[in-house]
Parts: C-alpha cells; structure tokens; sequence
C-alpha cells in the first residue's frame, strides 16, 4: 500500500488527502496564516489515521454487543461512540469510519489558537462531511437523492448557532453495502461519526422484506472481508408500486423519528423512486429543505 499523500488544488484553496481508501478534501476560509496552519495540522493527524485503524480492524468489525470495546486509536473510539449511541439493528464501528475520520480531521483544523482566524471549514470523506463554523458563517448543503444520478434537488442552509456539525449519506448506491432498498439517506446530527451511523441504520430501515422485486445476496458473498457477514444485502431493486415506496419510506421514517425525538440525530431526508420524506429540522420549522418542484421531487426538512 502507498503511503498517505497531501496536493493542494490549484488555486490553493482545498487541500486532498488520500491514503488507501480514505479520501479527503479540506477546505478552510480565514486568513493566509491560519489556513495554512490548519492544513498543516489536518496533515500530520492525517498520515497515521489509516494504519491506526488497521491495527484495530478486526474489533473494528465486530458488533459492540453488551459491553463497548476498548480501542487505542481516537478514530476507533469515535466510531464506537457513535455506534453505542444507537440501539435496533444490525451495526458494527465500521458504520461509522468515514463520518469519525472527518471529525478528527476537522478537530485538528481547530484544535489551536490560530484557529480562532478560520471562518470555517469543512472535512468531506466520501461526501460525509464535518463542519467548522465561527459565529456568524453559514454552510449549504444540497440534497444528491441518487449518487449515480448527480443532480441537486434541495438544500439547507445551516447556521453556526444550528448545532448541526456533521452530514452522511447512506443507500443502496454508495460505497458501502446496504441491508434495505433506499436511493439516498441524508442525516445532519451534531458530528460526522453520529450522522455515519445513524444514515446507514435508516436505509437499512427503508425496505421491503421478502418482496420479490428486491435481490439480495450475504455481504461474504460480495467481500469477505466486511463487517457484515452473513447479512442480506442489496443487489437489485426492480419495479416498485407506489404503495411499495410508501411502504419502505414510512418504515424509514419511523426510524428517523425515533432517532430525532431522542436527539441523536437533528434531521434526515429519505430518497426512494423520486420520493422524498423528511424528518426533523436543522433549526426548528423556521428554516426548511427548498426542494425544485420541477424535478419530480417534493418533501421538506
């Protein structure tokens, strides 16, 4: 395996880290100083994140069960953090590693003085994504309902006094595999690890057990190495009724619901069949998803 790598764009603006599959891109705003001891800073804590996590990989992969596993590296503890906080369902630390390791990178943008001079900043792993915001800044975040279908349909605006500091989004197109049948789940909690989790056991909830439409092969199948084992995953989805997508999108919401009334996630949005049903709201009813009518699509957060 290479070694991690840091380039900055062209313009100097954004900083892309990669190391094996973890692949970053930063972005600070303030002054020159402080933007350039940020990306320092994101740097170095990057360049040992991977192999902290490989020598704690097979626990990694491991349900908590009834006692949370003890971990050395900070990202693993994070990752177990963010699961312990969730109950239902299958899950294991991994649901968590790409929202836990854009929280420490961006903890270590702002872990010093300087930082004091950066506006904001933001960590995307995969398009799971911390966020650093000063008093006074603002960070959009558009809605994508399937990845291999690119095309913004909605956004939010969230302020720095929302207590939103992370976004995933999980569903049966991402990287990783899927237990339900969902085209997008997008979740905004108070950090990246917690959203990882909580998006991946919501499109594990948006499903349709035992419809023939739905394929579904064990994880092993697909990759031995995951965490998932012998779960069912998603292969194919075929036609749907519409009574099938309300049938898949209420036991979703369900799900979001119950994470919303315990406050362990703020908001989510559920994506099936160009449908889309929302929970919560990054800032109470004032400030809602603006969804473009024209694209089918309708629903608000």
């Amino acid at each position: 395996m290479n070694g991690p790598v840091a380039a900055l764009s062209k313009d100097g603006k954004r900083l892309h880290l990669q190391h094996g599959p973890i692949d970053l891109i930063v972005e600070a705003e303030g002054e020159a100083n402080a933007v350039e001891g940020a990306y320092e800073r994101a740097w170095v804590r990057f360049r040992t994140v991977l192999e902290d996590l490989v020598a704690e990989l097979p626990t990694l992969r491991r349900p908590l069960g009834g006692t949370p596993h003890e971990f050395n590296g900070s990202v693993a503890q994070r990752m177990r953090d963010a699961v312990s906080g969730f109950h239902g369902g299958f899950v294991t630390p991994m649901a968590a590693v790409a929202g836990a390791v854009a929280d420490e990178i961006c903890e270590a943008i702002g872990a010093f003085e300087d930082a004091a001079e950066i506006s904001r900043a933001f960590v995307n792993n995969g398009g799971d994504i911390a966020l650093l915001l000063a008093p006074g800044t603002s960070y959009d975040v558009g809605l994508v309902p399937v990845p291999n279908r690119p095309a913004i349909i909605g956004k939010t605006t969230i302020l720095a006094e929302d207590q939103v500091r992370g976004i995933a989004t999980s569903g049966r197109h991402g990287r990783s595999h899927s237990l339900g049948v969902a085209d997008a789940v997008t979740v905004l909690a108070r950090q990246a690890a917690t959203a990882d989790v909580a998006a991946t056991l919501i499109a594990n909830a948006v499903d349709l057990p035992g419809h023939p439409a739905v394929e579904r092969v064990t994880a092993m199948h697909l990759d031995p190495d995951t965490d998932l084992g012998k779960q069912l995953v998603t292969t194919a989805v075929g036609a749907l009724t519409d009574d099938d997508v309300v049938t898949a999108l209420t036991a979703g919401s369900l799900k979001a619901n119950a994470m919303v009334e315990t406050g362990s996630i703020i908001a989510a949005v559920l994506c099936l069949n160009d449908e889309i049903v929302s929970v919560g709201s990054p800032a109470g009813s004032a400030r809602r998803l603006t969804a473009d009518n024209e694209s089918g699509w309708s629903g608000q957060i």
